[in-house]
């Protein structure tokens, strides 16, 4: 039984998560129930006569099990997701089929050492594929037992909180050096010009106009009309449109930009230009340099610079204020930043937390396998406190 009690600025999140191993290791039954500040939280997984059958407050099904398959819930417990990363972390080519659908897989990032004394001990870094659209960063013991994330929140073992700065940075940097790699398999700079021909297109900033061409040159539109009368350049790259649909590049108004690999996927869905209203100031920097240095892919990033009061609900990512003058030094300082704007909380504007919860997450699980053999009884304990950066 794994239990997370979590109020993150007055968002209460209350769960228990009771699992169950079957004998090849996988979960083959949980049952979730709780609450998030999206509503009930219940879900079960069963997986038993070669079916799995599973049900969430988003969807419901069942597949075939014939072989070891994950479920990834669609909420569930911290400890849930340990275990699905010990799994994977199991297989000998670390990669696992994934329930309702999908396929998991893990690379070795680095490593570095955390903790003092007897505690001292080496923890890995892995990218995690096939969760989400970016990679996700865990870290496990060097036997590639869970050991804590980071995401936006630190979750670390009790006694180890001292290690956030060095766990953000190894993550960061190492996932860092995949960037270039990414920029330059995907991205193409046309020697000339591109003229996209028969499109519909969106002209004028209103209206869909049919069987257009467009002439692209240097990243710009150098023109728009109707296909019969537009002249395309002979040194253009040319690219049929017919039955297809030519929009100029999209602005996403409030995009919290999350990591190096939001770029391909913001640009893939035809976003060029974004708003950033808070983030990490020093992850921001950061990307806009590689940006400009031709390392990054990602669109024009708009950054705000969130500055927030200091209390109980103060935003993670927030540069915080106590003062007036304080306040204005950090203006100043976004503005010397290069940040296009300041976005400011006013402190106590968000609804209080009911009294029943703790800023701490503490859980226990007790995993035993369906054979009941002692040696592949295995008891999972993790005591863990949510922190902010």
């Amino acid at each position: 039984m794994s239990r997370d009690s979590l109020n993150l600025r007055g968002q209460v999140f209350e769960l228990e998560q009771a699992t169950h191993l079957g004998a090849d290791g996988i979960i083959d039954r949980f049952v979730v129930r709780g609450f998030t500040p999206n509503g009930d939280a219940a879900e079960t997984l069963t997986v038993a006569n070669g079916q799995a059958m599973w049900k969430s407050q988003v969807d419901a099904g069942s597949a075939a099990y014939t072989t070891p398959a994950e479920y990834v819930t669609a909420g569930g417990s911290f400890e849930g997701t340990a275990m699905l990363i010990d799994a994977l972390l199991r297989q000998p080519d670390k990669s696992l089929a994934l329930l309702p659908s999908g396929h998991a897989s893990a690379e070795r990032l680095t490593q570095i050492d955390v903790g003092a004394g007897t505690a001292k001990k080496t923890i890995v870094c892995w990218a995690i594929t096939g969760l989400g659209n970016s990679p996700i960063p865990v870290w496990t013991t060097t036997d590639n037992e869970f050991f804590g994330a980071y995401f936006g929140l630190g979750l670390l073992p009790a006694g180890y909180e001292g290690a956030l700065d060095a766990i953000v940075k190894a993550q960061t940097d190492a996932l860092a050096n995949r960037a270039p790699v990414i920029r330059n398999a995907v991205l193409k700079t046309p020697a000339g010009p591109v003229a996209f021909t028969h499109v519909r297109a969106f002209v004028d900033g209103k209206r869909f106009a049919e069987d257009q061409t467009v002439i692209v040159d240097h990243g710009k539109i150098a023109k728009v009309g109707p296909a019969a009368s537009v002249s395309v350049p002979a040194s253009a790259q040319v690219i049929e449109g017919k039955g297809e649909t030519l929009v100029p590049g999209l602005w996403d108004s409030h995009q919290h930009f999350g990591d190096d690999f939001s770029g391909p996927f913001l640009l893939s869905l035809g976003i060029t230009s974004a708003r950033d209203p808070g983030n990490d100031d020093s992850l921001t920097i950061d990307r806009r340099n590689r940006r400009a240095a031709g390392q990054l892919l990602t669109p024009h990033v708009y950054p705000s610079s969130l500055i927030d009061g200091k209390g109980p609900y103060t935003a993670q990512v927030a540069n915080v204020a106590t003062s007036q003058a304080e306040a204005i030094a950090l203006v100043d300082r976004a503005k010397a930043n290069g940040n296009s704007t300041e976005r400011s909380i006013r402190p106590g504007s968000r609804r209080p937390p009911p009294k029943r919860t703790s800023s701490a997450c503490t859980f226990t699980g007790i995993c035993q396998p369906a054979c009941g053999r002692a040696r592949r009884s295995r008891t999972v304990t993790m005591r863990s406190r949510i922190f902010t950066s």
